[in-house]
């Protein structure tokens, strides 16, 4: 097989990228520190509007929370997002890698279930963390 020419084969331009605009976005959590209350950063429409937890609720206060080094925390705060966060960093690490390589190097996302079976975590974490008894109540955020 040929290989191709300097040119042609892709950078890594686009996975620095992505890296430079999560680390803005993480300093900008940073800075603004939403474990404060009636702080800079928005709070969740859902929970604003209808009074029940989104799955994505609690999130910014969990990479606060994870950038802080307490992990327990962050799992309290969205243990979904933090399962997520490694998912997305072993995809990214993945994609990079296999720019630097110049092949596809196929991650989790690439398996066959892989969409269905986020969307059932994504559902059932929506129903979970809102129902009102113990010991689910604990997952209010």
């Amino acid at each position: 097989m040929a290989t191709r020419p300097a040119l042609a084969r892709p950078g890594l331009g686009a996975p620095l990228v992505v890296a430079a605009s999560a680390t803005l976005a993480c300093a900008a959590i940073w800075v603004a520190d939403p474990t404060t209350p009636h702080g800079p950063l928005p709070v969740c429409p859902t929970k604003a509007l209808l009074g029940i937890d989104c799955p994505g609720c609690g999130s910014l206060r969990m990479l606060y929370s994870l950038m802080h080094g307490n992990v327990l925390a962050a799992a309290r705060f969205n243990a979904l997002g933090l399962a997520a966060v490694v998912l997305l960093v072993w995809a990214h690490l993945a994609w990079t890698y296999g720019r630097v390589k110049g092949r596809r190097i196929r991650s989790w996302q690439h398996w066959r279930w892989s969409p269905m079976v986020a969307l059932c975590l994504v559902v059932a974490w929506f129903v979970v963390r809102n129902i009102p008894v113990a010991p689910f109540n604990w997952l209010y955020v």
